[in-house]
């Protein structure tokens, strides 16, 4: 048996959330598939790191797919010709994007539908792709998997297909996350916030994300508060990331927000596993990844109340609206000064996070894609 699978997302230093997920479920399956003969389709050179086994045959394929365009170039010329040439059993595709231009077996992974519901935190020409491409991607589609149930009863509603068609795939949690000891804690307030506590903030700097709207319920939590503690946003930028840094300058506690830029693996989870709070407050989430990291390094967690993170959270954290600030500053304010609630909040997490792992995210795509072979 031959599989082709997208892995244009693997790449070094440079995974977030659907590369992190294309990683850890295929680790797996390779491994424990060694009569199989995995064909990984790369955009951007070919890593060892990413060859888990013996039974996986690379291929670096031109162009880079940077951009809409350059996706259309890389599904629809270069891996369909790889396609053709290989005949697999299965074509795998885990950031939900498919070679419409050939007849064999197709597996997506649409993990949410944020360019149809939020399009105009994209640029114009990616909301144009993803939602030409998409409808005709579900469609296309032999089976398809997701990451939470709110995205499988979005995708079912919006693109009216059949709901037995459709996987639920819980993501997991990186096996780096860990709790840190006081004096990590200590060391890591003093690198990054002279010595102070901090809220946190992890993710691609996207407007999806909310983060203007974190930085104004900082202010008021430092208005209200007088206290001295800071904020840590840590992310790589993106569209309207400018707009983060204008609005800083015009901050009366700008000084008290840092940008850290992306993070190695180590330093992400020592900086998450000393914050007072993971603030995740976006508009649109398939999933939200950071929030069950946060529960692995025993960190409360403030989350919105709406798409999937009520279904992912359930108890384990305080969730507020995302588009009143004010209500995001009251819970920072109480997560600072309600010890008691905090101690309850990291307990009811340590708990909670026991529902997600990436074995079982990869036992679920594996039984889902084996519905179709």
């Amino acid at each position: 048996m031959k599989i082709v699978v997208n892995t244009r997302l693997l790449r070094k230093d440079q995974m977030d959330g659907i590369g992190w997920f294309t990683y850890n479920t295929l680790k797996k399956i390779t491994k424990e598939n060694p009569d199989i003969e995995f064909h990984f389709l790369f955009d951007s050179g070919i890593d060892k790191r990413f060859l888990f086994s013996e039974n996986i045959i690379p291929h670096n394929l031109f162009p880079p797919a940077k951009h809409a365009l350059l996706n259309i170039m890389w599904f629809e010329w270069s891996v369909k010709k790889v396609l053709k040439k290989i005949e697999p059993d299965l074509f795998l595709s885990p950031d939900g994007i498919l070679c419409l231009g050939w007849k064999g077996k197709q597996y997506s992974v649409i993990h949410d539908l944020n360019f149809v519901h939020i399009p105009e935190v994209l640029k114009y020409s990616n909301r144009k792709y993803y939602n030409y491409f998409f409808p005709r991607y579900t469609k296309k589609a032999d089976r398809i998997g997701t990451v939470s149930e709110y995205s499988r009863q979005d995708i079912i509603n919006t693109y009216k297909t059949n709901g037995e068609r459709i996987d639920v795939l819980y993501n997991g949690i990186n096996s780096f996350y860990h709790p840190v000891d006081s004096n990590i804690k200590i060391q890591t307030r003093n690198k990054y916030t002279q010595g102070e506590d901090y809220f946190v903030f992890i993710g691609t700097l996207s407007p999806r994300k909310n983060i203007l709207a974190l930085m104004k319920a900082f202010e008021i939590y430092k208005s209200i508060t007088n206290k001295a503690t800071r904020l840590i946003i840590a992310g790589s930028g993106m569209y309207k990331t400018n707009e983060l840094v204008a609005y800083k300058s015009e901050m009366l506690f700008g000084k008290d927000v840092i940008f850290t830029g992306r993070l190695t693996d180590r330093d992400l989870n020592d900086v998450l596993a000393s914050a007072l709070s993971l603030v995740f407050v976006p508009l649109f989430e398939g999933f939200g990844i950071p929030v069950i990291e946060a529960m692995q390094c025993d960190v409360p967690v403030i989350a919105s109340n709406v798409t999937s993170l009520p279904e992912i959270i359930s108890d384990a954290g305080l969730l507020v609206n995302p588009e009143n600030i004010r209500e995001i500053a009251g819970a920072m304010i109480k997560i600072d000064e309600e010890k008691t609630l905090r101690k309850e909040l990291i307990q009811k997490g340590r708990i909670r996070k026991t529902f997600f792992s990436w074995d079982k995210t990869s036992d679920l795509l594996w039984d889902s894609v084996k519905k179709i072979l």
